[in-house]
């Protein structure tokens, strides 16, 4: 369940980070209120997720779909560039998270 929690807390995540983009500087209002609520749920569930998990395993799969959520979103709804460096730099933060996730399986 606390992978549930997890994946709850990004998803929201996620959404208030559009949301603040959506709010342009707080000029407009129902994006603006959407993205406390949605953080609020985020900072909610999180430490759910922290029950069971490692933190430093939870906040790097935490940032680390987030940030890879966020770019491929900024890239396709928003047209931001989609470079060869910021496929490289996804991947890598891709490539962190599974590893530390390996990580604990050693234990």
């Amino acid at each position: 369940m606390h992978w549930v929690f997890l994946i709850l807390a990004i998803l929201f995540e996620v959404a208030g980070t559009l949301c603040m983009k959506l709010s342009a500087g707080f000029t407009k209002i129902v994006p603006s209120i959407l993205m406390w609520v949605f953080y609020a749920a985020c900072f909610s569930l999180l430490p759910f997720a922290l029950k069971k998990l490692d933190v430093s395993v939870a906040y790097a799969v935490w940032s680390g779909v987030g940030t890879a959520i966020i770019a491929t979103a900024g890239v396709i709804y928003f047209r931001e560039p989609l470079t060869l460096l910021r496929v490289f730099g996804l991947l890598a933060i891709i490539t962190g998270v599974v590893a530390l996730n390996l990580s604990v399986g050693g234990r």
